[in-house]
């Protein structure tokens, strides 16, 4: 690709961004979009919108964190589970009932890593089990929540279909924790953050650490109704905050360019290029691809459904990315040797607005249409 200058770009990506705070898309925004790869390499970032809706709100900069959600899935846990498959210390035929740090029933004994990563397990996508729970419920809570979601009947035979599942994710995170005995933040910052140097970039915020750490640098996200008060430097995911706010399926947080800079990473583990992510270029390249004709999903990253979808029309099917539900996005195209980041507080101060679904496509649409030329 012919690529603009720095400067145009990210004047460019500024104009869609503050397009998406005139529509009410979001309060706030930020992108980071990175192509080419070695010193050709080109990292453009772009801001809009404040971090809240209210007086205490400040604009949003490159520094502003923001709630990743679903992002914690494949740049956390997926990531680290296929780190200790890399290492020897788990197997991807593994099965949840040699894994879990509780009880199984027999219906699930059987499930593997691979069925968990790829979302075919047979586990409900989403049950309102917090529900059952008080907010201040604390560290208790956390086998009475896995123990749950393992008692709860399966919505599918295993293995028959795929579907994407936060309950999936959530035992995954306590495999990660088992198998790398410590808890997953501090697998995170240890084996990913620290060896990018990106410690204050991308990160979890345990509960314990709330009141000792400044909000104002965080996006706002949902007022919501089962705590009581808008959320802001707090996990938005209600299983996710029960689980002290670290959990296999929601809990990172991290800035655009502290996500681009981990997707730069993983981009150049994957083409066999320098990358100080300690993972094999083989390990990734089984990672990122399909399991089945019939299913989008990886081990834990997505990839461009046929017809409409989030990606736009000029990523590869070769692309990997993932959605956050807070309004959070990455995109990876080998064949571009292009990343699109775009996060948001969408879900600030409800979850019903659902314009980001339009949104993400436009974006990523014309970003591409510019860095190829044709916008």
């Amino acid at each position: 690709m012919q690529i603009p200058s720095l400067s145009a770009l990210e004047h460019y990506i500024t104009r869609l961004l503050t397009r998406g705070t005139e529509d009410q898309v979001f309060p706030g925004a930020a992108a980071a979009i990175i192509t080419g790869h070695g010193r050709d390499r080109v990292r453009a970032k772009g801001t809009a919108g404040m971090s809240r809706l209210d007086r205490t709100g400040i604009a949003v900069s490159p520094a502003t964190v923001f709630d990743l959600a679903s992002l914690t899935k494949p740049l956390a846990t997926a990531l680290g589970i296929l780190m200790l498959i890399d290492q020897g210390r788990l197997h991807p035929e593994d099965r949840l009932k040699d894994l879990s740090s509780c009880p199984v029933p027999a219906d699930k004994a059987d499930i593997t890593l691979v069925h968990l990563l790829s979302h075919s397990s047979g586990l409900a996508p989403y049950r309102e089990l917090f529900n059952n729970f008080p907010p201040d419920s604390g560290s208790a809570a956390r086998q009475e929540l896995i123990t749950a979601i393992l008692d709860a009947p399966l919505d599918y035979p295993v293995a028959t279909e795929h579907k994407y599942s936060d309950l999936g994710y959530i035992l995954l995170g306590d495999i990660l924790e088992r198998a790398a005995a410590m808890p997953l933040d501090i697998f995170f910052t240890r084996a990913i953050a620290r060896p990018l140097g990106l410690e204050q970039e991308i990160f979890f915020l345990p509960l314990k650490l709330h009141h000792t750490t400044s909000r104002q640098s965080f996006a706002a996200t949902e007022n919501c109704p089962w705590r009581g008060r808008i959320l802001q430097g707090e996990v938005h995911d209600e299983h996710a905050h029960l689980l002290g706010g670290v959990a296999g399926h929601a809990g990172l947080f991290g800035t655009a360019t502290g996500v681009g800079s981990l997707c730069a990473a993983l981009l150049d583990g994957w083409q066999g290029r320098p990358s100080p992510l300690p993972i094999s270029e083989k390990i990734l390249a089984r990672a990122f691809k399909p399991l089945h004709l019939e299913t989008t999903w990886c081990l834990g990253f997505d990839t461009p459904s046929t017809g409409y979808t989030s990606a736009g029309q000029y990523l590869s099917r070769q692309s990997i990315g993932h959605l956050g539900y807070t309004g959070t996005s990455f995109w990876i195209d080998p064949t571009k040797d292009t990343i699109l980041v775009l996060l948001t507080n969408r879900v600030h101060p409800d979850r019903d607005n659902k314009k980001i679904r339009e949104f993400r496509p436009w974006f990523h649409d014309r970003v591409m249409a510019f860095l190829l030329g044709k916008e």
